[in-house]
C-alpha cells in the first residue's frame, strides 16, 4: 500500500498544447456625445454593459481594450485574461472628462500597433458614430493594413440632450440645448473595410451576430504554445496485492476473544481523554457565560478576572481588554491590546479602534492617531473618523502648548542670559557652565518643535492619501497613445 501510495510511473512522454484564438481590439466612445441618456442611464454606461457582455459570451477571442475621445486611451494590451479585465470595465470611471472630440483616426493607429503581430486586425467600434461626415481617411487607412471595423451603434434616430455632472444640459453658444442624434455615415465605415454594422438590442442578439460575423472571417491566431509530461501510472499492481494480502489477514484472525481486552483498552481510552475535553469545554463554558454576564451587569473587574481563568487566544485577549479598559486600567488594556494577533481583518480592525481609544484616554495622542489611521486602512470607518479627528484636535492643542511654553521659557533664559552678560566680568567658570547648559536646552527645544512640525506634515499627508486610496479608480492605469492626425471636430462634445 505505501508503495502503492508512491505512485510509480513509467513511460514518461512530453505533449504540446497551442491555444488558438481570434484577436479583437474593442474601442469605446468616451465623448461628451455618450453621456447623452436615449439609452439607460446614458450610452456609455450603456457601451460598459455592452463590452461585459461581450466578455461573457465570448469563448475563441481575445480582447484588447481602448478608450477614445479626441485621442486614444489604452485600457487593455491583447489579453485571455478576462476576470482582470472585467475588474478594470467595472472601476473604469465614466464621470472623468476626456478630451472633447470623436478621433476615430486615432483609434486605427493604435489598434494598428497592438495587432501588428497578427494576420487578423478585428476592431469593434462601440460608439455613436460622432458628427463627421466623411470618413475616407479612416476607410483608406483601414484597407491599407488590413483592419476589418466593425460597429455597433449606441444612439437613435432620435437623438438625445447630454446631462453634465452639475445636473444642467449642454447648449450650444446661442443657448440651445443640444441635441445628439445617431451618425448613421458611421455605416460606410464598417462595410467598407471588410467589417460589419450593427444597431444595439437590448438583449444580447446584437454581440450574438457581432462575434458569429468576426469568427467566419478571420482565421484563429496561435496565442499560446504549452509543454505538458504524461505517464502510465503503475501503482494499481502494488495496490492489488496489497487488497490481496488484506483478504488473506482478515480470513486468518484470531477469535474475538483474544482480541476482547486490546479492544477494552482502546475504548476505555477514547472514553476516558473525550470527558476530560467535555469537562474541559464545559468549564470554559461556564467561566465565558460568566464573565460576559460580568461585562453586561458593568462589573467589569469581576469579568477581567473570569477572562483570566480562560486560555489565551485572539478572542479572549479581546475581550480581556476591553474589560481593563472599562476599569479605566488603561495602559493595561493597551498591552494586550498590542500583542493581539489575528488574521480576521474585522476582529483587527477593532482592536485598532480600540487600541487608539486606550491611547487617547492615556493622553498618548500620537500613538492614538497612528491606531486609529492603521484601523482606516483596513475600513473606511464613520466613528473611527470622528475619533481621529477629535485626538488631531486635541494633539494640534497640545503642540500649541508645548510651543507656548517653550516659547515663555526661551524668553526667561534669553533674560537671563542678558543679565549674565551684563554679570560677566563677576561671573564665576560655574556659572559660565549653567550658561551654556542654557544655551544647548535652548537648541533641544527648538528641534524638537521642528520634528512635532515634520510629524504633523506627514499625519497630513498620510489623511490625505488615505482619501485618495478612498476614491482611487482605474483611470490612473490609462496610457495616452499619440496620434499622427487630430480631430478636426469643434464641437464641444
Amino acid at each position: 500500500m505505501i508503495i502503492a501510495l508512491a505512485r510509480p510511473v513509467t513511460n514518461e512522454k512530453i505533449n504540446n498544447s497551442e491555444t488558438s484564438l481570434t484577436p479583437i481590439i474593442i474601442a469605446i466612445d468616451v465623448s461628451k456625445s455618450m453621456k447623452a441618456v436615449d439609452l439607460f442611464p446614458n450610452r456609455l454606461e450603456f457601451a460598459k454593459q455592452k463590452l461585459l457582455n461581450i466578455l461573457d459570451n465570448s469563448k475563441t477571442e481575445a480582447i484588447g481594450v481602448i478608450l477614445f475621445a479626441k485621442s486614444s486611451f489604452l485600457l487593455s494590451p491583447v489579453t485571455e485574461d478576462f476576470n482582470s479585465l472585467k475588474i478594470l470595465i467595472k472601476n473604469l470611471d465614466t464621470g472623468i472628462n476626456f478630451d472633447n472630440g470623436t478621433n476615430i483616426y486615432s483609434t486605427l493607429e493604435t489598434t494598428n500597433k497592438l495587432l501588428k503581430n497578427y494576420s487578423n486586425k478585428n476592431l469593434l467600434l462601440l460608439t455613436d458614430g460622432g458628427d463627421k461626415e466623411n470618413f475616407d481617411e479612416e476607410i483608406n487607412f483601414a484597407n491599407k493594413n488590413g483592419i476589418k471595423i466593425y460597429t455597433l451603434a449606441l444612439a437613435t434616430s432620435t437623438g438625445s440632450a447630454i446631462k453634465e455632472e452639475n445636473g444642467n444640459y449642454l447648449t450650444t453658444k446661442d443657448g440651445k440645448i443640444v441635441n445628439v442624434k445617431l451618425n448613421s455615415k458611421i455605416k460606410d465605415l464598417s462595410l467598407k473595410t471588410g467589417g460589419g454594422y450593427i444597431e444595439y438590442s437590448l438583449d444580447n442578439k446584437d454581440i450574438e451576430q457581432i462575434l458569429d460575423d468576426i469568427n467566419s472571417k478571420s482565421n484563429k491566431e496561435k496565442f499560446e504554445e504549452r509543454k505538458y509530461k504524461t505517464y502510465t501510472e503503475l501503482f494499481y499492481y502494488p495496490l492489488a496485492i496489497a487488497i490481496f494480502l488484506l483478504l488473506i489477514a482478515f480470513s486468518s484472525m484470531p477469535s474475538l476473544k483474544r482480541t476482547k481486552l486490546p479492544i477494552f483498552i482502546l475504548f476505555f481510552t477514547f472514553n476516558f481523554t473525550n470527558s476530560q475535553l467535555i469537562a474541559s469545554s464545559i468549564f470554559d463554558f461556564k467561566t465565558i457565560k460568566e464573565a460576559n454576564k460580568a461585562y453586561e451587569n458593568q462589573d467589569y473587574n469581576k469579568a477581567s478576572k473570569e477572562f483570566e481563568k480562560l486560555d489565551s487566544n485572539e478572542f479572549r485577549d479581546y475581550n480581556l481588554a476591553n474589560s481593563l479598559y472599562k476599569e479605566n486600567k488603561f495602559k493595561e488594556a493597551i498591552d494586550i491590546y498590542k500583542n493581539i494577533k489575528t488574521s480576521s481583518n474585522d476582529l483587527e480592525l477593532k482592536k485598532l479602534h480600540n487600541l487608539g481609544n486606550a491611547y487617547a484616554k492615556n493622553s498618548d495622542f500620537q500613538n492614538a492617531v497612528d491606531s486609529y489611521e492603521k484601523a482606516l486602512k483596513l475600513k473606511n470607518d464613520s466613528t473611527t473618523k470622528e475619533n481621529l479627528q477629535l485626538v488631531k484636535k486635541l494633539l494640534d492643542n497640545k503642540k500649541d502648548d508645548n510651543k507656548n511654553q517653550n516659547k515663555q521659557d526661551e524668553q526667561k533664559n534669553n533674560k537671563e542670559n542678558q543679565k549674565q552678560e551684563e554679570n560677566k566680568e563677576d561671573s564665576s567658570p560655574k556659572d559660565e557652565n549653567k550658561t551654556k547648559k542654557q544655551n544647548k536646552e535652548n537648541q533641544k527645544s527648538s528641534k524638537n518643535e521642528q520634528l512635532e512640525q515634520k510629524e504633523e506634515i506627514s499625519n497630513f499627508e498620510e489623511e490625505k492619501w488615505l482619501k485618495e486610496i478612498e476614491n482611487q479608480k482605474t483611470n490612473s492605469m490609462l496610457k495616452k497613445m499619440e496620434s499622427s492626425k487630430d480631430d478636426s471636430i469643434s464641437n464641444p462634445w
